[in-house]
């Protein structure tokens, strides 16, 4: 019920109010109906799926799933819309209509296929905490890799890696082919190949690593201040203005500009720690230290 600021025409009174139910305006002192069939103002009925996504009409739809979220499922629970039992003769036509459903979704192979990589997809996502359009790119260079005939003959968990990888390049995200590799469960070499293969078959355009963008996870992971961070991002804009960060490895050069910044403002982290925080070798550090001594 909710108030209005009209008053009664009949008695007077301030006590005219709105039935969102019956969809009528009435008095509640003296009775007397005043309008019918009123606007409903109450805010539209939503939808929350698992991802906590709010949608008017339902589940959004994505290249997440394998059936881009259009199908339907039948209720699991043997239960009426008031929530009675439903008789033993429905439940078993329930259960045959279940069965049915569920073998109907999956009409060949490469379908059972994108089912199971987009699964391991999203397991990958809890794990390195990457955002939606991350995945969702993934997910569209996995059906091109599908459609291409990419996929026959060859590890589906090392593929959607590969995709995933190319993904993250493409959006400038730092994620290494080892971190990957390892959430995975696969080898290194496995992923590249697969990386190599699909960037060649498909014809990606991955732009260049910026090593600026890795030096918030590597200062994350060594808990270094924010002042650090931004002396290691001016280290590496003035090299990259000189053109000496061409062919070196972005994780290497974010983890030599944060090791000389925290020398420069002494906050003391040896080599061997900005290396586990970056992913790369000791050795790595002291060689691209030794260039960006030079730069500056």
């Amino acid at each position: 019920m909710s108030l209005q600021e009209t008053k009664c025409p009949r008695c007077g009174k301030d006590t005219v109010i709105t039935d969102v139910v019956s969809q009528e305006v009435f008095c509640s002192k003296c009775g007397v109906v005043l309008d019918e069939k009123v606007n409903d103002s109450r805010p539209d009925r939503m939808f929350t799926n698992s991802t906590t996504t709010r949608s008017h009409t339902g589940d959004k739809t994505t290249l997440t799933r394998h059936d881009r979220g259009l199908s339907t499922m039948i209720n699991p629970f043997d239960r009426d819309s008031s929530g009675n039992p439903l008789p033993t003769s429905m439940k078993s036509s329930l259960k045959r209509l279940r069965k049915w459903d569920s073998r109907s979704r999956m009409k060949n192979n490469d379908e059972r296929n994108l089912q199971q990589a987009l699964l391991e997809l999203l397991k990958l996502k809890e794990k390195l905490f990457l955002p939606d359009a991350i995945v969702e790119k993934a997910s569209y260079i996995y059906r091109k890799s599908l459609e291409q005939k990419l996929v026959r003959g060859r590890s589906i968990a090392a593929l959607i890696a590969a995709a995933l990888y190319a993904a993250c390049r493409e959006s400038e995200t730092p994620r290494t082919l080892q971190e990957i590799a390892s959430t995975m469960g696969i080898k290194r070499k496995e992923l590249t190949a697969s990386y190599r293969l699909i960037f060649k078959e498909l014809e990606l355009k991955i732009p260049v690593a910026d090593s600026v963008s890795c030096i918030a996870k590597i200062a994350s992971n060594a808990d270094l201040s924010e002042k650090t961070k931004r002396h290691a991002m001016k280290i590496l804009k003035k090299a990259e203005k000189q053109n000496a960060l061409a062919g070196k490895h972005p994780m290497g050069l974010a983890a030599s500009a944060l090791y000389l910044a925290s020398i420069d403002l002494e906050e003391n982290r040896t080599q061997k720690d900005i290396a586990d925080a970056a992913g790369v070798t000791e050795v790595t550090i002291r060689n691209r230290c030794k260039d960006l001594r030079m730069i500056l």
